[in-house]
């Protein structure tokens, strides 16, 4: 087992050597890509730590809304687009709407955790 440094950690000490270091001396074209890259990373952060749980909880939804066990996100995903687009399921289906939001939330939370309406869509 190795101990150290993380995969985790590791894409830290790149992001703040962009943040810190490079881009501080970097200016326009160069200026902007040091931006999408320490953006990309941080984004990458968020995927290790946030995403694990969220399609734990995800699969956990998909599982009761479905009525059915095993299978991957993926598969209960492409089944719950199946039964919408049956007329099977709909907004007024008891917890779906809850469940699209709840996911919605967890995606903005990795992709887009400054975006102005997830805090108040979060409550």
């Amino acid at each position: 087992m190795h101990d150290a440094p993380s995969a985790k950690e590791l894409i830290e000490a790149v992001k703040s050597f962009i943040d810190n270091t490079a881009a501080p001396q970097l200016t326009g074209h160069a200026a902007f890509h040091a931006r999408v890259a320490s953006n990309a990373l941080g984004t990458v952060l968020r995927e290790l730590e946030i995403r694990p749980a969220a399609e734990a909880a995800e699969k956990a939804r998909l599982e009761a809304l479905l009525g059915t066990s095993g299978g991957t996100a993926n598969a209960l995903n492409q089944k719950l687009c199946e039964e919408i687009r049956a007329g099977r399921m709909d907004l007024a289906t008891e917890g779906l709407l809850s469940h699209l939001k709840s996911t919605t939330i967890a995606q903005l939370s990795v992709d887009q955790p400054g975006y102005s309406g997830l805090k108040t869509a979060a409550r």
